[in-house]
């Protein structure tokens, strides 16, 4: 086998927003943050949550709020 050719890794603590943290192997870097994982991600829970990420929700709801119903 070639020496010196796989990348270096590192053991990572991930981190969700939701609070959810958990060590793994990885070649990101030891501090990995993120959104959503499968603690809070709906697919995973059997709950439906609206993650808004920049803002999207409103801009739909501003965008398309005003259409009367039929």
């Amino acid at each position: 086998m070639k020496k010196d050719i796989h990348p270096k890794t590192f053991e990572a603590t991930i981190r969700c927003h939701c609070g959810y943290e958990s060590k793994a192997a990885s070649t990101k870097g030891e501090h990995i943050d993120v959104e959503i994982c499968a603690n809070c991600h709906p697919f995973y829970t059997g709950k439906q949550r609206l993650i808004d990420t920049a803002g999207r929700i409103d801009r739909f709801n501003k965008k398309y709020g005003n259409f009367k119903k039929n």
